[in-house]
């Protein structure tokens, strides 16, 4: 019986643009290196350390709202793809990122600007999953 109970808690479903949705964090299930991050690539674009052992690459980019993948060990070992937000100044000159958002919420504020990429983003992370190559998890 207790067993039933804990596999109901695992099947609990979370919908993207929730508050609990905005917990929500992609671990992946190896380190990124330079031999794997192209599995990575997301849009044409390809991720880019930006100092050691901390990746990002665009997610979304218009002249009002940035969002970019950021890659690193944020939990403990954890390899997490978390979003920031970004600042781009004359057309191409990225001058500040936020601190890293989890996962989930990065999806909730690109869902608020614009539906289909939070949703072509979230098809991505399911091909990730599909994959092997990571899975969602709630943070606490």
């Amino acid at each position: 019986m207790a067993e039933d109970k804990q596999n109901n808690q695992d099947n609990i479903e979370i919908t993207p643009g929730s508050k609990e949705f905005g917990k929500m964090v992609f671990r992946l299930n190896n380190p990124v290196n330079a031999e794997n991050v192209s599995i990575l690539n997301y849009n044409g674009a390809e991720l880019e350390e930006i100092q050691e052992g901390v990746y990002a690459q665009p997610a979304f980019v218009s002249d009002d709202f940035n969002l970019f993948f950021v890659v690193t060990q944020l939990i403990g070992d954890d390899w997490i793809v978390a979003f920031s937000k970004a600042t781009i100044e004359n057309g191409n000159e990225i001058t500040d990122l936020s601190d890293p958002l989890p996962t989930g919420e990065g999806l909730n504020l690109l869902g608020q600007v614009s539906a289909d990429d939070a949703n072509n983003l979230l098809s991505y992370f399911g091909t990730l999953a599909d994959a092997k190559r990571g899975e969602w998890r709630l943070i606490e």
